[in-house]
């Protein structure tokens, strides 16, 4: 039973210099700093329990995502954890729809700042996703256990369907989730002893070198990974080199996918790729803006004949864009970010929806913390929603994950399901400490070596 009222909200600045070392880079992010809006809920229910929010950034911005974080707070003070939780939809159109906020924002920044997306939405994120960790922890399950066991009453008044009813209503989720009761107790048992299957991107981010991209190849071939994702779309002779390197090093058997990070135009992706093609890979994940809707079903029409299919959804900032998507036959695969979009709510109607169109769910992950959050977000689709492994992978990165109290688990490539309670989000507080920006020891040295 949810119980206490919210009695303080912090929120600091988690950066961590992964520029340095070239993680994360990619064709459109090139020096790239892993941070985090980290939140943290206290209540005066005297259990000691506290709820973790992250919403995952790349460095410099983090301090605006703050900012927004304080800017909602004030719908969080103060309200009692049992009313938000027993009108969860209520609660998250609250914090989305903010008449100030929506207002001044859709006029300055629309694209950036404005109604469910950008800024004020990556700042909803966070602190939808403390009050989940708080809300699970009270019930002593990890997340995925709580929406594995919640009524799909229970579980459906947690989403917003404003928008999406022309795709999806309340009575269609709840057919699906009826469905899904078939063959939960051995879906859920399945996924404790195996696990869900993962794909690697630790390997090749465009920074690296070729001899840190095989050293890493070659690790994770002996780990036994055998789906491999590549970054592409700087310069053409190079992806063709560095591609032909990694399937000559896996095989022909083995899965490859591949990701421009929305660095191409239409044409341009089409173009690419058919050069790519070659290598055999099984989709490009954001060949172009994630704004462009019709601009990926022209892509996806040109690449189905080679066999390629499109990825997209990390970027994209709502569930209306996921609904488009769907409508246009504009992705193969989809892949929900369990920061981008506002929180587990938001996520729960897009699983929904893509059950519904009978598309894969391969999320996003990486980051700071996405790894920890989202393998409870992919392991309830599988048990409750999906029911299906048919094209199917989370990814994976190796990084980073030393960092939090309850890092992820992985066997045989495949993530192990949470068993502590929570949504996994808690970060070790001499982590938090060190690299808070710009005071933690770690930044305080790096300042003073660039300014030296």
């Amino acid at each position: 039973m949810a119980r206490g009222r919210i009695s303080r909200l912090s929120v600091r600045d988690v950066r961590f210099p992964t520029s340095l070392g070239g993680q994360g880079s990619d064709a459109m992010h090139t020096d790239p700093d892993y941070s985090a809006a980290y939140v943290v809920l206290e209540t005066d229910a005297g259990d000691g329990l506290k709820g973790y929010g992250i919403t995952f950034t790349l460095g410099k911005g983090t301090e605006v995502v703050v900012c927004a974080v304080n800017a909602l707070a004030h719908h969080v003070l103060h309200k009692d954890l049992k009313d938000i939780v027993s009108d969860f939809r209520g609660f998250y159109r609250q914090l989305t729809s903010d008449g100030q906020l929506r207002w001044e924002m859709l006029l300055c920044f629309p694209s950036q700042i404005g109604p469910e997306k950008g800024v004020v939405h990556l700042a909803t994120a966070a602190i939808l996703n403390a009050v989940w960790d708080l809300w699970a922890k009270q019930e002593g399950k990890p997340l995925w256990k709580l929406l594995v066991d919640m009524d799909p009453r229970a579980l459906l008044s947690c989403i917003d369907f404003r928008y999406i009813t022309d795709v999806l209503t309340e009575e269609d989720a709840y057919e699906i989730l009826k469905k899904g009761q078939i063959g939960k107790k051995e879906r859920e048992e399945q996924m404790l002893m195996h696990g869900y299957p993962a794909y690697t991107t630790s390997c090749a981010w465009l920074g690296y070198s070729d001899d840190t991209l095989k050293q890493l190849c070659a690790a994770a071939l002996k780990d036994g990974w055998t789906r491999f994702k590549v970054k592409v779309g700087a310069d053409l002779q190079d992806d063709m080199r560095r591609c032909r390197l990694i399937r000559d090093m896996i095989g022909p058997e083995k899965t490859l996918m591949m990701d421009a990070n929305q660095r191409w135009d239409v044409p341009e992706a089409v173009e690419w790729m058919s050069k790519l093609a070659e290598f055999k890979p099984l989709w490009i994940e954001e060949p172009t803006s994630p704004d462009d809707i019709l601009g990926h079903a022209a892509i996806s029409k040109a690449l189905i004949p080679l066999g390629i299919g499109v990825a997209t959804g990390e970027q994209c900032h709502n569930r209306v864009i996921f609904k488009q998507l769907l409508q246009a036959n504009a992705l193969q695969f989809l892949q929900i970010d369990s920061c981008r979009l506002g929180s587990v709510n938001e996520n729960l109607s897009v699983l929904l929806m893509a059950k519904k169109f009978g598309i894969p769910v391969c999320p996003h992950a990486g980051g700071v913390g996405l790894c920890e959050l989202v393998q409870h977000l992919i392991i309830f689709d599988y048990i409750s929603v999906s029911a299906s492994l048919k094209n199917r992978m989370c990814e994976y990165v190796d990084h980073l994950h030393e960092h939090f109290k309850y890092p992820v688990v992985i066997k045989q490539a495949s993530y192990m399901p949470p068993k502590d309670a929570g949504y996994s989000t808690e970060m070790k507080e001499d982590s938090v400490r060190k690299h808070q920006y710009p005071d933690g020891d770690v930044w305080k040295k790096l300042l003073a070596a660039q300014e030296n």
